[in-house]
């Protein structure tokens, strides 16, 4: 892969493929169809971890272990080929295996008795119509009559595509996979019961041609892919297999997402859509700005040209169309002629008032980055994305909010592909309503924010009255000191390994000209490291050598006639092929690069009778792998180096562009446990100046001053805190000795304070403690944890017991870390600095609501009446004498 997978990526693949081994032997084994789906919000990436599962299939993977199916052969299917093309597209900028001749768009001329292996073939729903060239002839009914005239094959080939597909799934050396992309569409359209959808037929087989052995939907929709399937199996024969989900948290915490919408509509009743386009063009140019100086600062020579789209009803006005037009180029003429195009049904040049626009492909829209106004209607709502749409104004009537949230779900990808470390502002999408209200505002909002049915992504946050804040000038210079010192941790991933983080380290600095030769530099260190464990552990080792070269089996024997079966165990000395198997454990725990190095400089130079030196260097390496102690010794010294390199060259790594400098954040979290890095500054931040309250009504945000960013007038909206946060913010604001605070932002951004925790399955996530206060303690900025905690919801326990955890290892960096819940009319603290009140939490043997009502905890009114003892936080109780 040419991409690095983000760990949820890593897992869903990882599941995918063990779904596909399942789905295989189920098919071979029994004769039974599979059916099951992966599930991922929108911008998480499918077609990345399709492709990733693809290059496994075709060529087998030693980061899945999966070995390749030779038979295997992918038919890609959708309702619409523009989306095949940019699948298509995809598939070969993630891969660096796949080629154009593996990726296959099937149209007329295609004749071919059966496809072939280790291909992926585009199918489209209008190719198996029975007007396409395809199936011209083809009969799609016991009973039905061939027209005379079309009996013969399309334009006389052997074989309609029914055939093909027939004879590919008949031959028992193959395998056929269909990925139905966006897989409930296609099996809704309104048809006679007793005619089955095109979808349908493919997938159940029709008219003697055999059902597809295996089917993988790929959905942001569980329920209708379940619903499709069971309508396309009318005999209930089709297995289905747990679905892969991915968690729309993660995929936000990924960065791959935007952040922030931003919704903007009339403040009263009238007719400014013009007004309002005027200031959608204003964003685009500012918009534009920024991403150039951003580029700039990144010495990047590549700049995202962000893009307008023009959202028309269904019956447009064209003088409306034209006038809107003239309206942005008025605001940024700047802007070519030719900087516009449309994606209307009709694919001729449209006139527009005075504008002649040409059509374009929509999948080509992204790449075209001269194009900088898009006039589409629903066209870009079915599936096809543009990250680098970054405005709209929708002209749609207030009860179309559906297609709203439809066009916003294509226009939520960040166009680096990350999120731009700090920098809110680049990591929002601006929607302007001229015909919503705020009512029906709010109920976008809602959708949006996950507080309605078929949530996607309840993290993001969503604007009405756009807030932009900036590093606030009117706090002190010892806050931002006191930030830089704070610790932030990483989150694991699952399946990481000591030796590969430390290659991916060393290539990486050595391709940024940090530490060259670091790479040769691991090499030696490791040789060295493997030399000493032959020599500590000579016995245990020699005996692996032994495994090694012995290959064990048993054989079974019984006579005619008898009763009993006698068993007798066999040993025979491995051959090459034995001895390479055995050698992919020394891979999987050494990695590759040094489990292939490590067998060269065991060979020596090479000689003519180097082969049994060779064979003895490749048994001695695999006999290593074999000795747990030695793996221990391999992974603590990779770790050692790993993080020595860290510390070296932190100033060096700090200096460099942004993306490298995510890069190695991501370097940092393959560490099998947590692992501490900086807490870097926000740049700018987006809040709302209007609060939404249950009924739908909005209000102005109250404000309160001293955050670490604020508005012009240095002040912070808190319309989006709940009345008890908002009740913490104000007691610890009324602190004489407060500086300063920060709402810590719900993502795992860089600007973020992260506290990873094990869910209930021992997964690693990430909470992020709601806020941290800064106080002026005995002449020095200190900070403080205060997280309003809701002790009511289901990950409350372990999320506790991830902050007491980060407690006790990094307190001592705070004046407090206080989990606050409401408990009645009144809130609660846990002091997460005294040992008594962690080993409580950590002991998992009372719910939180248990905990906080114990004796361990205290009322926050008096809590907040705490004296400073030593410096600490600590509040004074009968727990006293438990402090440090």
């Amino acid at each position: 892969m040419k991409y690095t997978l983000k760990p949820y990526q890593h897992d869903a693949v990882d599941e995918v493929l063990r779904r596909l081994e399942q789905a295989y032997t189920i098919y071979h084994r029994d004769g039974d169809e599979v059916s099951f789906s992966l599930t991922a919000t929108t911008g998480a990436g499918k077609t990345v971890m399709a492709a990733a599962v693809i290059e496994a299939l075709f060529y087998g993977s030693e980061t899945f272990d999966f070995e390749p199916d030779p038979g295997a052969v992918v038919i890609w299917f959708s309702d619409d080929p523009n989306l095949n093309d940019q699948s298509r597209s995809r598939l070969m900028e993630a891969s660096d295996k796949l080629t154009s001749s593996d990726l296959v768009t099937i149209k007329p001329p295609f004749a071919k008795p059966r496809l072939n292996p280790s291909k992926v073939y585009f199918l489209n729903t209008q190719r198996l119509s029975k007007s396409s060239l395809l199936t011209r002839g083809h009969v799609d009914e016991a009973g039905q009559e061939v027209i005379p005239e079309l009996a013969a094959q399309p334009d006389l080939q052997g074989w309609t595509i029914w055939e093909t597909i027939g004879n590919t799934i008949d031959d028992d050396d193959l395998t056929v996979y269909l990925i139905l992309d966006e897989a409930h569409r296609g099996f809704n359209r309104k048809v006679d019961r007793d005619k089955p959808t095109i979808v349908r037929k493919l997938v159940a087989g029709h008219a003697g041609y055999p059902a597809i052995p295996i089917v993988w939907g790929i959905s942001a929709t569980i329920e209708r892919f379940r619903d499709a399937m069971a309508a396309a199996d009318a005999d209930q024969t089709r297995r289905a297999l747990e679905m892969v989900t991915v968690d729309g948290f993660q995929v936000q915490e990924s960065g791959l997402v935007k952040d922030t919408v931003v919704l903007e509509i009339p403040a009263e009743a009238g007719n400014f859509d013009s007004v309002l386009v005027r200031r959608a063009a204003r964003k685009l140019r500012e918009s534009a700005e920024r991403w150039q100086t951003y580029a700039q600062t990144q010495g990047e020579h590549a700049v995202v040209h962000p893009l307008l789209v023009l959202q028309t009803p269904n019956t447009p006005d064209p003088d409306d169309i034209g006038i809107a037009l003239d309206t942005v180029f008025s605001e940024y003429p700047e802007l070519r002629q030719n900087a516009v195009r449309h994606v209307l049904g009709d694919h001729s040049v449209q006139k527009f008032g005075a504008w002649e626009v040409e059509w374009i492909e929509p999948q080509r829209v992204q790449d075209e980055s001269k194009v900088r106004v898009l006039i589409a209607k629903d066209a870009i709502s079915t599936g096809w994305d543009c990250p680098r749409a970054e405005v709209m104004v929708s002209f749609r009537a207030a009860q179309d909010h559906t297609h709203i949230t439809q066009l916003l779900g294509r226009m939520v990808r960040n166009p680096l592909a990350r999120r731009v470390p700090g920098d809110e502002k680049l990591n929002s999408v601006d929607c302007i309503l001229p015909f919503f209200d705020r009512t029906t505002a709010g109920k976008v909002v809602r959708f949006l924010t996950g507080q309605t049915e078929h949530v996607e992504t309840p993290t993001r946050k969503v604007i009405i009255e756009e807030c932009e804040l900036q590093p606030n000038p009117s706090v002190p210079a010892e806050v931002w000191s006191c930030w830089d010192g704070l610790p932030t941790l990483t989150v694991p991933q699952r399946g990481a390994a000591p030796v590969k983080r430390l290659v991916t380290l060393a290539l990486a600095l050595s391709a940024d000209g940090v530490r060259p030769g670091a790479l040769a530099e691991v090499k030696d260190r490791m040789h060295e490291v493997l030399d000493r464990c032959r020599e500590q552990h000579a016995q245990v080792v020699a005996k692996a050598v032994t495994e090694v070269w012995t290959v064990r089996g048993q054989a079974i024997a019984g006579r005619v006639g008898g009763s009993e079966l006698q068993y007798t165990d066999f040993a025979e000395r491995a051959d090459d092929r034995a001895i390479r198997v055995a050698f992919e454990d020394a891979r999987k725990a050494f990695g590759s690069d040094i489990a292939g190095s490590y067998v060269n400089y065991l060979a020596g130079p090479d000689e003519e009778e180097a082969d049994d030196g060779l064979r003895d260097a490749y048994v001695l390496t695999s006999a290593l792998a074999y000795v747990p102690v030695v793996r221990e010794v391999v992974d603590a010294e990779a770790d050692r180096m790993a993080e020595a390199w860290f510390a070296e060259h932190d100033d060096a790594i700090k200096g460099l562009v942004d993306q490298r400098q995510q890069e190695y954040q991501t370097i940092r979290a393959l560490a099998t446990s947590p692992v501490r890095v900086d807490l870097m500054r926000p740049r700018t931040r987006i809040e709302d100046y209007v609060e939404m309250l249950p009924n739908e009504l909005q209000v102005k945000a109250p404000l309160r001053d001293r955050h670490l960013m604020s508005d012009v007038e240095g002040m912070f909206p808190i319309g989006a805190l709940n009345p008890w946060e908002r009740e913490v913010v104000d007691n610890e604001l009324a602190r004489d000795n407060v500086v300063g605070w920060y709402r810590n932002p719900s993502t795992r951004a860089v600007d973020s304070l992260s506290v990873p925790y094990r869910d209930e399955l021992g997964n690693w996530r990430s909470m992020h403690p709601d806020f941290i206060f800064f106080y002026e303690v005995d002449g020095e900025v200190r900070a403080s944890i205060v997280d309003p905690h809701g002790h009511h919801l289901e990950d409350s326990l372990v999320k506790l017991q991830g902050l007491a955890n980060f407690a006790a290892a990094y307190g001592d960096e705070f004046d407090r870390v206080w989990a606050v819940s409401k408990s009645g009319a009144s809130m609660r603290i846990l002091d997460l600095k005294i040992p008594a009140v962690r080993d409580a939490i950590l002991a998992g043997k009372k719910p939180p609501m248990e905990l906080y009502e114990s004796d361990i905890a205290l009322e926050y009114e008096s809590a907040s009446k705490f004296r400073h003892l030593g410096g600490r936080g600590e509040i004074e109780s009968g727990l006293g004498e438990q402090r440090p």
